[in-house]
């Protein structure tokens, strides 16, 4: 049975168990949609300026690797990362020819180990660490929350996508 309350999580903080019980259902909401799917549903292209499911769910992890790492090192990707997380990041026309023939599990692991990552972090933060601002190199403010607000968004947005492919490769 699906838990609809959003209650903080343990072993974390306040706020970040809240944070980590949204960030869960989320990943839930995607895992039940995506649950079985084959692979020809994984690399289905509807045309040549879609995404595949498989692009979007990498995608959804190197987003999540991103944030953990400007939230919690204030940096950016080194060159090691950035060659890794690159085109799922990116999307568009190298991960459409790229990101194609694995099985489920593969994206399942790459989005398990991520988050388990995330989780690591987030347990050594305290609820203050989320109102800790910082600026993009254009001069826009933002916090660590709305980091972690964004991570949920772009993988809510993209779920819907996958709903969408899902759709169409029925047809």
């Amino acid at each position: 049975m699906i838990d609809y309350r959003i209650i903080s999580a343990v072993p974390f903080t306040e706020k970040i168990g809240e944070l980590v019980s949204m960030l869960e259902y989320t990943r839930n909401g995607t895992l039940n949609e995506i649950s079985g799917l084959t692979q020809n549903e994984l690399d289905y292209l509807p045309d040549d300026s879609s995404n595949t499911i498989a692009a979007l769910l990498l995608h959804m992890a190197s987003i999540e690797f991103v944030h953990q790492v400007i939230s919690n090192e204030k940096r950016d990707l080194t060159t090691a990362e950035y060659k890794k997380w690159i085109i799922p990041l990116e999307l568009g026309d190298e991960a459409r020819a790229t990101i194609k023939n694995r099985p489920l599990e593969y994206y399942l692991v790459q989005l398990q180990e991520t988050r388990n990552s995330t989780l690591s972090l987030l347990k050594s933060k305290q609820d203050s660490w989320l109102l800790e601002e910082s600026q993009w190199e254009n001069g826009g403010s933002f916090n660590n929350h709305y980091l972690w607000f964004h991570v949920m968004e772009d993988e809510i947005s993209h779920r819907g996508q996958i709903r969408t492919l899902l759709r169409n490769s029925k047809r």
